[in-house]
């Protein structure tokens, strides 16, 4: 007789439900908030998870943790090799699975990876116009991200869920008009927090566009209704009154959201994180390659949300930015 998993608990009390999974450190972009122009050092193939671990963790973390949600990260994932067959194999395994990319190669595999069983999709997208997301992100790639999102719309990876991050004096002359594209195309737009995760350790305060500022811009022009949080999930909702447009904020450094985190973060390489800006890891990958069976995963699974602290403390003179930049993380 099967019985429910235990709940994958800190000792906070909260539950984790919701891992992301990083499938690559590389990306075929360099933005400036993000990386250097000439990129990093990724990782050797060696190190980074085959199909088959990534697939066993997520069983276990499915089967033994609770897990019900996997989001597929990178990096970029859509470099993935034969990434419709991975996801096919993690649907198997009951979670529902999301993927974040910066929607490059959606148009030409968004069919494929929805009849394997991909839920729905984020897209990365801070700017309109041509021009600017060249400069942004090095590359010239604007029309392939915008037929990425209707090639992901049209599959049924719905809602499409447009993620821009708001730079002061780079575009955040853009607010409204991303909320105006999003709302025209039935996508869903989400303005998030710039946050220190560059590689470059450039990050500033000062750049960054707050929550409070997001909604004064979007106030200029739409009465806003409150929609609230949808259980955990890190973004603010607010509708456009009158309309069924919805926009979301996600505000980790303002507004953070600690208290009800439910995330768990498995990088690339095979490293358990319990916190985005955490500064330990706990090698899992050591752990599948030693001949660990499942209940000693498990029990290092426990052992390092068992040490998850209250929050990530960015708004603290004691905090420490993490050795990885967000790219080698998964988002």
């Amino acid at each position: 007789m099967n019985t429910a998993p235990r709940p994958l608990s800190d000792r906070f009390g909260r539950v984790h439900t919701d891992l992301r999974v990083s499938l690559t450190d590389r990306c075929n972009l360099r933005c400036t908030y993000c990386m250097p122009a000439e990129g990093l050092n990724w990782l050797p193939k060696a190190e980074v998870l085959s199909d088959d671990e990534v697939v066993r963790l997520v069983r276990i973390a499915a089967g033994r943790l609770g897990i019900g949600s996997v989001r597929l990260t990178g990096g970029e994932p859509l470099l993935r090799r034969g990434l419709p067959d991975l996801v096919r194999r993690i649907t198997a395994l009951g979670p529902e699975v999301s993927l974040t990319t910066n929607g490059i190669g959606l148009a030409r595999t968004a069919d494929a990876l929805h009849r394997a069983g991909l839920h729905r999709v984020n897209v990365s997208l801070d700017t309109l116009r041509p021009e600017r997301y060249a400069a942004i992100t090095r590359r010239d790639r604007l029309a392939d991200v915008l037929a990425g999102l209707a090639a992901a719309q049209a599959a049924g990876l719905a809602p499409v869920k447009v993620n821009a991050v708001p730079v002061r004096g780079v575009n955040d002359d853009e607010i409204l008009d991303l909320v105006e594209f999003a709302a025209e195309h039935g996508y869903r737009m989400r303005f998030i927090e710039s946050m220190p995760l560059d590689a470059q350790g450039a990050w500033d305060r000062a750049t960054m566009v707050t929550a409070d500022e997001i909604l004064a811009v979007l106030g200029t022009r739409w009465d806003l209704v409150p929609v609230g949080r949808h259980g955990n999930a890190p973004a603010e909702q607010w509708r456009i009154a009158g309309t069924d447009t919805v926009v979301g904020v996600i505000a980790s450094v303002t507004r953070p959201f600690c208290g009800g985190c439910d995330r768990v973060r498995l990088t690339a390489d095979g490293q358990l994180r319990n916190c985005l800006f955490a500064t330990e890891e706990s090698d899992l990958r050591a752990l599948l390659r030693g001949g660990a069976d499942d209940d000693r995963i498990e029990a290092a699974w426990r052992a390092t949300i068992g040490r998850k602290g209250p929050g990530h403390a960015i708004n603290s003179a004691d905090f420490v930015q993490p050795d990885r930049p967000m790219s080698a993380i998964g988002g």
